[in-house]
């Protein structure tokens, strides 16, 4: 064709490049014509030698099912493009099988070509992987799209954590009692219904907390507490609940945040029924969410550390399945979030309880839930204030406390912050007074 460039800024996602590096992408074009029909990419069997931009004529692509029948079919025409999430997610395997109608015309941009412009240019790159992910939240397509495992270990085994809902899976119907309830006659609902989750109404029949085997355990066998008490003096809160129209992902990612094993699941504002984390779970032996349960699991930094690390393979897994980049900042900030909390526990165990209340407070990204791979610690503690005689004594416990945890995060991979230009004490941490309480961040 004589003008291709002017071709190209119609294109998408050429279309978002800067006209001087289209220059440079119109001279390494290979123009190809189809004088009759051409069966051309066969699917998850044929390699893509480029990225094809259909100039005239059409591509006609479509998935085989087991009984040879076009399942999803879909024409490329001109000012399109075939191939881009085949070479980028599918390993350069043509995800659909594509045959080429009789006098079409394509520009192939070879592959190594549209790999560069893709690691030079994040929003070209984007608008594959995002078109891929659109994609994967048709169940149809999903289902002919097989996901490709890594040689080691595969974090996203079940592709149809991202594309499914909650109204697709089964809920266990919602077994409850009144407070009122005796604590063994409790139990003998759990058992009855073979639940391992109970729970508790007030007197207008609204629920307001739960009982499960562990807080049996914990509450009351432990305890020797007596049996014929009511069930609400060891009922365990706060209740958490999800739509039923939110995604499976979204559901477990709550569980992780609010540390609760149960939702309930709601739908035009009553509770239709409720989800185990171990029911959800199940299913996904390889996901990511199985990861963060075992960093939660790990008992010591080193092991942490080795998990931490593991990180950006998992994120390689995830985007290069077109997973969109806020879920993957999600899991990223769970990871973070699951690390410091074990880091605190362990600083605690180790130097004794606070001598006053106080929270730990992520700032900056980790607190948006946007954090990327290239971060560091942006974080506060605030206290309560003690009399006089105390407050030293306080302060320097959570200074020795803000240190510890603050330098084990940093072996761990999770950084100092560099950029801080506040004044700060020998251990490196920043120091402000706020009030009645002494904010500490490292």
């Amino acid at each position: 064709m004589d003008n291709r460039l002017a071709f190209l800024k119609t294109v998408e996602p050429f279309s978002l490049l800067p006209e001087e590096v289209l220059d440079g992408v119109v001279d390494l074009l290979q123009e190809v014509q189809y004088p009759k029909d051409a069966l051309i990419y066969q699917q998850d069997v044929s390699k893509l030698r480029g990225l094809d931009i259909i100039v005239e004529g059409e591509y006609e692509t479509f998935f085989y099912d087991s009984e040879q029948q076009k399942r999803l079919p879909e024409v490329y025409g001109p000012g399109t493009c075939y191939g881009g999430m085949s070479i980028l997610l599918n390993k350069k395997r043509s995800l659909r099988t594509v045959l080429a109608h009789k006098g079409t015309k394509v520009l192939s941009l070879p592959r190594r070509d549209f790999r560069a412009l893709c690691l030079a240019y994040e929003p070209f790159f984007h608008y594959f992987t995002a078109r891929y992910g659109q994609r994967m939240l048709n169940e149809e397509y999903a289902h002919f799209v097989k996901p490709t495992p890594a040689p080691e270990q595969n974090f996203i085994a079940a592709d149809q954590l991202y594309s499914r809902r909650l109204e697709t899976l089964e809920a266990r119907d919602v077994v409850s009692c009144p407070g009122t309830t005796p604590i063994y006659e409790a139990a003998r609902r759990m058992a009855s219904g073979k639940v391992s989750c109970l729970f508790v109404t007030d007197e207008a029949s609204k629920i307001v907390g739960y009982v499960t085997d562990i807080t049996l355990r914990d509450n009351v066998v432990a305890r020797q507490l007596d049996a014929a008490r009511p069930v609400s003096e060891v009922t365990d809160t706060p209740i958490v609940s999800i739509r039923r129209d939110a995604y499976v992902y979204e559901a477990i990612l709550l569980m992780f945040q609010t540390k609760t094993r149960y939702l309930l699941v709601e739908q035009a504002g009553e509770y239709v029924g409720f989800l185990s984390r171990n029911k959800l779970l199940s299913d996904l032996a390889q996901s990511p969410f199985m990861f963060i349960q075992a960093v939660k699991l790990a008992q010591s930094t080193r092991e942490l550390k080795r998990r931490w690390g593991m990180v950006p393979d998992m994120v390689n897994q995830l985007l290069s399945r077109g997973v969109k980049p806020e879920i993957v900042n999600q899991v990223i900030t769970t990871v973070a979030d699951t690390i410091a909390l074990k880091v605190i526990e362990g600083v605690l165990a180790e130097q004794g309880p606070a001598p006053a209340k106080f929270v730990f407070i992520v700032l900056g990204s980790e607190g948006r839930k946007e954090q990327t791979l290239v971060t560091d610690q942006d974080n506060a503690i605030i206290y309560e204030d003690k009399a006089n005689e105390q407050r030293e004594l306080v302060r320097e416990y959570f200074l020795r406390f803000a240190t510890s945890v603050s330098d084990q995060l940093n072996d761990i991979g999770l950084h100092f912050c560099s950029g801080a230009s506040w004044p700060k004490t020998p251990s490196g941490h920043i120091l402000s007074r706020t009030g009645s309480a002494t904010t500490t961040s490292g």
